[in-house]
């Protein structure tokens, strides 16, 4: 059980994590194309699609996904954020260039993590690329940012540039290491005649989207609370028997569940081999004789069905939040743009 649990945590949490690195890699841009190869830094043909258009989670969601923030909304925040704070400097009379959000976009859509929730789900990706992402979601957009002065950091964040990390080899038995923001301090109260906002530029800009503080895991955790509930239900232990079954008797023995091909599917170099292919292929092949996936979504919808109705209140509450945030953005992003 403690697999199914870690696995759980993975599985919904990884998009998560997948989602800020993507809208938070901490560069800039200075024009709308990437100067080394002229392709352009946000692509949102890259985008991961609000719902599969393909595979064997096609048009398939889960009653959770309502309530999780999109990879379109999470960057039209970002975007928003950014661009009220590149005008927020100005008016101090500094020009600063934050990153574009949406450069670098995760595999899926949500938390949900919808095609690969219940292993890999897509054949024709798997006869190319086994248990790997697609090549486009390997690359990584860089965009180049200089180094921001100390007052500059103090007008953009509220409080002075953190101290740099202490190198761990100078570090004496029993000193506390120095981790980044470690160190500061409030920052001056004006710059150029003018008064520093609360927080920063960064704070200016939370206030005027009407950002606030939520938990962001709440609804990856109840989905994760959900996978790993259905894991113990009876139609879903034995469709899983059958999958299993079903790949012994294609010489994939000793795999209990679809995450156990995915461990022995993942190759060292990212790059799939003609064993891993095979086992993929296999994999979902199983999984379309046994109807694992139907079945398996077919109980964690049931389960979710039930979280939502037992936390109708938070839930609500966070999809009203967000849907304020998003509408502010999309003002704030218009007339940014005219």
């Amino acid at each position: 059980m403690k697999h199914i649990k870690r696995t759980a945590a993975a599985v919904t949490l990884a998009a998560s994590a997948l989602l800020v690195s993507a809208c938070s890699s901490g560069t800039t841009a200075d024009t709308a194309k990437n100067a080394a190869d002229g392709k352009p830094i946000v692509d949102k043909e890259n985008w991961p699609k609000k719902i599969p258009t393909s595979g064997l989670t096609k048009d398939l969601s889960l009653p959770l996904e309502a309530y999780m923030a999109s990879y379109e909304d999470q960057v039209t925040i970002e975007q928003a954020a950014n661009d009220l704070q590149q005008s927020c400097m100005k008016d101090y009379g500094i020009d600063l260039t934050l990153p574009l959000a949406g450069a670098n976009p995760p595999p899926s859509d949500n938390d949900a993590n919808i095609e690969r929730r219940y292993g890999i789900t897509d054949r024709a990706e798997a006869e190319k690329y086994g248990y790997e992402l697609p090549p486009a979601l390997q690359e990584h957009t860089k965009q180049t940012m200089r180094d921001l002065s100390g007052v500059e950091v103090e007008v953009l964040t509220g409080h002075t540039k953190p101290e740099p990390p202490t190198n761990p080899k100078e570090i004496k038995a029993g000193q506390p290491v120095a981790v980044p923001n470690q160190g500061t301090k409030p920052a001056r109260a004006e710059y150029n005649g003018k008064k520093l906002k609360t927080g920063g530029c960064i704070g200016w800009s939370k206030e005027q989207l009407g950002t606030k503080e939520a938990d962001p895991t709440f609804v990856a955790q109840l989905a994760g609370d959900s996978l790993v509930q259905s894991m113990k239900d009876d139609k879903v232990i034995k469709a899983i028997a059958a999958w299993s079954s079903c790949m012994d008797g294609k010489g994939h023995t000793g795999l209990a569940d679809p995450y156990k091909a995915m461990d022995q599917g993942v190759t060292q170099d990212g790059q799939p081999s003609k064993e891993s292919i095979a086992l993929a292929v296999d994999d979902i092949d199983c999984k379309t004789q046994t109807d694992l996936v139907k079945i398996w979504s077919g109980v964690e919808t049931a389960i979710q069905n039930k979280q939502i109705a037992d936390n109708q209140t938070a839930l609500t509450g966070i999809k009203q939040q967000r849907g304020r945030e998003i509408t502010a953005a999309r003002k704030e992003m218009a007339a940014y743009t005219r």
